[in-house]
């Protein structure tokens, strides 16, 4: 009896969920590898397949182009975070530029309500990608480098961004977000997680490697709320929420069976998640 119980409560649960759940498209080939709301609920999303931002107007199903910078370079976006406290929406744009070259990438910084460009920084480095960000505790905005193996801080006010953390332990950097006054990163490539300490000067200092006890495939957009972290993987289909207990962290899994999950942005009671291959973004009542 407590099994069927169990079993009916969750079905219930289940059901519940996706009958609240929101669907979002995009055009075909978009492929949303990034997402964030805006402070009056409008869905934001990268594109990883064009060289467009799209934004869905609070409760629509569909996405309409926000900023095309295809006369720019051309290129793709990555992450793309609404940052309130300056009305900015930071992306990372990968472009070739002059053509024939090697890519290159920038941290760019448009107007959140207009779009308009306000802010340009090209990555140093021969070889590197501007991935992901998050605004800390010191609102500073901090800038994930897949392949230039760092972390990028831009201090309020700063015209450019300062070396925050350099460690080989970086390369495969990605997703990156706070719980509180601890950073987080995971490594998309060697499908790790990671504290990075910060002494009391302000310094980083080498990352921690924190022990999971599930694997992880591919592990992309990461963003915390009510003290976890939400966390997708694009290796393996799934949407996780990990919760942290020291140097140890546990995996819960909210929904598998997905096409390329790379985003996730959790926002009031709702988790959002995005679908690189299958060109949309869809929710889920945020857990507790």
């Amino acid at each position: 009896m407590i099994r069927k119980l169990k079993y009916a409560v969750g079905l219930c649960a289940l059901i519940s969920s996706v009958a609240n759940a929101t669907t979002v498209s995009v055009p075909e080939k978009s492929q949303p590898e990034s997402i964030t709301v805006a402070p009056n609920g409008d869905l934001i999303l990268g594109s990883a397949g064009s060289a467009k931002i799209y934004r869905a107007k609070k409760g629509s199903e569909k996405a309409d182009v926000f900023i095309d910078v295809s006369a720019d370079g051309a290129g793709t976006f990555l992450g793309v975070l609404a940052d309130a406290s300056s009305n900015t929406l930071w992306a990372c744009q990968i472009y070739t530029s002059p053509p024939g070259s090697g890519p290159r990438t920038a941290l760019r910084g448009f107007d959140l309500k207009t779009g308009a460009a306000k802010f340009r920084w090209e990555l140093p480095g021969e070889k590197t990608l501007c991935n992901d960000f998050v605004v800390g505790p010191d609102k500073a905005l901090y800038l994930s480098d897949t392949f230039g193996a760092k972390i990028w801080r831009l201090k309020p006010g700063a015209a450019v961004p300062e070396v925050f953390s350099d460690d080989r332990s970086l390369y495969g950097i990605d997703g990156i977000t706070f719980i509180g006054d601890t950073l987080y990163e995971n490594n998309v490539i060697f499908n790790k997680l990671y504290r990075v300490p910060v002494d009391a000067g302000g310094k980083a200092g080498k990352p921690v490697d924190i022990w999971m006890d599930k694997p992880v495939k591919g592990p992309d957009g990461m963003r915390a709320a009510n003290g976890k972290l939400f966390l997708t993987e694009n290796g393996a289909g799934k949407v996780d929420m990990v919760t942290i207990n020291g140097d140890a962290a546990t995996i819960t899994v909210l929904q598998d069976g997905l096409a390329t999950p790379t985003a996730i942005e959790p926002t009031a009671d709702t988790l959002w998640y995005g679908e690189r291959s299958a060109d949309r973004a869809r929710s889920m009542p945020l857990p507790k």
